[in-house]
């Protein structure tokens, strides 16, 4: 294995999500092959170009992710969401083969040898040459010629200079959610977006609900009115407390950090942008558009101490979209309250939970999804290889970029306050995060208290 080479700017882990071994359909992707292949020209797709995938984040999410990847692969049921071009949906019949993963990054060789051993039961061996540790450890695997197909699953302040880094390298790239912590990081997406086109490279990111056919059948009748102009929408995520880690004896300010990133506004930008986020991008499809402004409430009641960071607990935000609808956002972390997440609509001749039904103002039900449905978490790795294929990739750069955004434009309106603008946060110059990444002191910042806090 590498050694860690901790000087350099880039990089971390991610934490458990997804029960990797309950994907047993990845037992059938077989050993990995690691001679060497060309890159995926997509001008000469074919149903079976090889997808040789390299993982950069090996905890929990990126494990589970690599599973995903080989399960679409292995254990197709249905075709895919839909919303795409027949002749991808024609190729997704196809991906049963010729999938591998090839090579691991992460900064913490305990995480890398986690995910290793995992894939090893399975009988899929990754070489030491081809695993790669520390904080420049994907800019290593970014170099392993026969990796074309990158999968970002590292905290999310990480992702905007992976994702750069990879379609510079000419990788089509699968990157968890959120997209940045903040506006500098969306604008490095969006410039990554533009380069992946210009390149002919796919994106896809872990918005898995816009992989789902019955999402996919359900905003496309509502973009064709079937109830009329939109008025508003909600957005709820509102469950318990998430997975924390807490300090061990020895771990740096840094590392304990890096272990537990969900709990720092620098690494995962808050739960209203690393959670709530799937709900919000939803409400954004449905209007086809981003929200121009925000005005939010929120704060920290219920999280005990300061193995939770500084995150806040709950926030409750109007967003404006350009047409003058609103949408209600309420998401919460807190045990023993009530549970919801979901979307809907309302329109001037009727409402949607933009799922599965659509009814009009005098509640008869004007559509309703009954079929089965696709394991969306398959289905986004699908989608994504199908286009590769078919030479016509993927592109959710801005889609994801504009979701992350809306959620940091409500999160920097309820730390300070004031209401904030779509314009004002994507152009401000504030970067989260350290200057230099090494293990060591980092101290982090007191919770944020409206009216005092500086709206960057």
């Amino acid at each position: 294995m590498n050694k860690p080479d901790n000087s350099s700017l880039q990089p971390p882990l991610p934490v458990s999500r997804r029960d990797f071994l309950k994907h047993t359909s990845l037992a059938a992707a077989g050993t990995v092959a690691v001679a060497q292949f060309p890159f995926i020209q997509t001008a000469h797709a074919a149903p079976d170009d090889p997808i040789r995938i390299g993982l950069i984040g090996c905890g929990g999410r990126g494990t589970g992710a690599v599973a995903d990847a080989l399960g679409a692969a292995t254990d197709v049921k249905y075709p895919q969401a839909g919303y795409h071009t027949e002749n991808i949906a024609a190729g997704a019949q196809l991906q049963h083969r010729n999938v591998q993963v090839v090579a691991l990054a992460d900064v913490f060789p305990d995480r890398l040898n986690g995910c290793r051993e995992q894939l090893r039961k399975l009988d899929i061996t990754i070489p030491d040459d081809h695993c790669f540790v520390g904080f420049d450890a994907y800019r290593k695997l970014l170099a392993v010629p026969e990796v074309n197909y990158v999968i970002l699953a590292e905290p999310p302040h990480f992702r905007p200079a992976h994702l750069k880094a990879a379609i510079e390298a000419g990788k089509h790239v699968f990157m968890e959610k959120p997209a940045a912590v903040d506006g500098a990081g969306v604008r490095l997406v969006l410039e990554a977006g533009e380069l992946a086109a210009r390149k002919k490279l796919g994106i896809v990111a872990g918005t898995q609900r816009r992989h789902l056919r019955s999402y996919n059948e359900t905003i496309k009748r509502l973009q064709d009115g079937a109830i009329g102009e939109l008025l508003y929408g909600r957005a709820y995520w509102n469950g318990g407390v998430i997975w924390v880690v807490e300090r061990q004896p020895g771990w740096s300010d840094m590392e304990w950090q890096l272990r537990n990133w969900n709990y720092f506004t620098w690494l995962s930008g808050d739960h209203i942008v690393e959670q709530h986020v799937h709900n919000l991008d939803i409400i954004n499809w449905v209007m086809n558009a981003h929200p121009v402004k925000a005005l939010a409430l929120g704060g920290r009641q219920a999280r005990p101490n300061q193995n939770y960071g500084h995150i806040y607990d709950h926030f409750a935000v109007e967003f404006e979209y350009p047409n003058g609808a609103r949408m209600f956002s309420q998401c919460r972390q807190m045990n023993g309250c009530e549970g919801k997440v979901e979307e809907a609509v309302v329109g001037t001749r009727g409402t949607s939970n933009c799922k599965d039904w659509i009814r009009a103002a005098n509640k008869d039900l004007l559509f309703r999804f009954r079929d089965p449905d696709v394991n969306p978490y398959q289905q986004e790795h699908l989608d994504l290889i199908a286009s590769i294929r078919a030479g016509e990739p993927l592109n959710e750069a801005r889609a994801i970029a504009e979701s992350t955004l809306t959620g940091i434009m409500g999160r920097e309106s309820a730390y300070s306050g004031r209401s904030v603008e779509w314009d004002q946060i994507l152009n401000a110059p504030t970067r989260l995060g350290p200057e230099k990444y090494e293990f060591g002191p980092l101290p982090f910042p007191e919770v944020a208290i409206p009216g005092q806090y500086r709206l960057g």
